[in-house]
């Protein structure tokens, strides 16, 4: 009788096994889904995701790994796992490490980061300086020439850092950032050596990561935004404008090219002291920069997109280059309109040298 119940038993467990199994299968953000995952690469990401390993920065998850040691007891799918892993936890791009584009790349919200070159130029010079700067608004047209020098000093300071993460879910961040240029009469003391020209800039930008290739450029971001550009001076030499930005980046070995089409917010009457900025600070612009060993060269190129007499644009030249510790040396040529807000219509050519502590990666 007891083989016989025992018999039963084994019988009725056998039949309810399968509706067991189906009953007790894991949620898919469970560890235990994991494991019938056949990719090294994917099962790895499933179970940082599932330890929350995915949220430490790239290089905590680095320091753990170097710190586990070399395997001597490895298999083939370990040898593929821990190449995986070293491939999440490496940062996949030149872009990654200015706007944290990939999972692995993250680092959270609230680091202060630097956004554009930072620099200090103690010879800024132009043989056509703007000593009678001018707008079709009456009230922002200088009658007096100023007394200027030919030669200035130039710094600019340039941060950025993210305030939210994973706006949609996973998908998108909330960068902002902000940008101050001076332009320094420090040689004129005729004049008390005067801030010639000072230009602000904040902006917020909603970055997505992207992956697609145009003829062999891997197009890793888009970003839309809005941006305030002003010197905060007085009539007749006020200048300002608000913009909706787009950004959308690409790169290759040793390349990075950022297209970036705007907007201009409409202002009207009285209000607006520089009515045909535009047409002379451009509708785009495309940066490109370029790193050959520890060298950077820095090419941006901006145009009104208008014909006939409203055909103006401007090139900037850089080039950076490792002197001593973290201070590397820094020369910029430009040439157009628009070095400024306040030479915003107004044609010249720049030389710079001097220092700078951030480029642009």
């Amino acid at each position: 009788m007891k083989r016989l119940t025992a018999a039963m038993t084994l019988v009725l467990c056998a039949s309810l096994a399968p509706h067991a199994a189906r009953a007790q299968n894991p949620d898919p953000m469970d560890i235990r889904a994991c494991t019938g995952i056949e990719s090294d690469a994917q099962r790895l990401a499933c179970y940082d995701r599932a330890t929350g390993r995915d949220h430490l920065p790239a290089a905590q998850k680095k320091d753990e790994t170097a710190a586990q040691g070399p395997d001597l007891f490895h298999t083939d799918a370990s040898v593929q796992a821990a190449t995986s892993a070293k491939t999440v936890n490496r940062p996949l791009s030149l872009l990654d490490s200015r706007w944290e584009l990939s999972p692995e790349s993250k680092l959270g919200t609230l680091n202060v980061r630097g956004y554009k070159p930072v620099y200090f130029m103690p010879v800024f010079a132009t043989s056509n300086q703007n000593t009678r700067p001018s707008s079709p608004n009456p009230l922002n047209t200088v009658t007096t020439p100023q007394q200027l020098d030919n030669v200035e000093a130039k710094f600019q300071l340039s941060l950025k850092t993210k305030v939210w993460q994973g706006v949609f879910g996973d998908v998108g961040d909330l960068w902002v950032g902000y940008t101050q240029s001076s332009r320094w009469q420090v040689y004129n003391n005729k004049t008390s050596r005067p801030f010639r020209e000072t230009n602000y800039e904040p902006e917020a930008l909603l970055v997505f990561a992207t992956h697609y290739d145009v003829l062999g450029w891997d197009g890793r971001m888009f970003a839309v935004g809005l941006d305030h550009q002003s010197n905060g001076r007085s009539n007749p030499l006020s200048r300002s404008w608000n913009r909706v930005v787009a950004n959308v980046g690409f790169e290759r070995d040793g390349w990075t090219v950022m297209l970036r089409p705007w907007w201009r917010i409409p202002e009207h009457g009285k209000n607006d002291n520089n009515p045909d900025i535009s047409n002379y600070m451009g509708r785009g612009e495309v940066q490109i920069v370029h790193e050959v060993g520890s060298q950077e060269f820095g090419m941006m190129l901006r145009h009104s997109f208008r014909g006939g007499s409203d055909s103006h644009g401007a090139a900037r030249f850089t080039w950076s280059f490792p002197m001593a510790g973290n201070l590397r040396g820094y020369m910029e040529v430009f040439k157009g309109y628009g070095e400024s807000l306040i030479d915003y219509n107004h044609n010249a050519t720049y030389l710079g040298l001097g220092v700078s502590l951030l480029d642009w990666y």
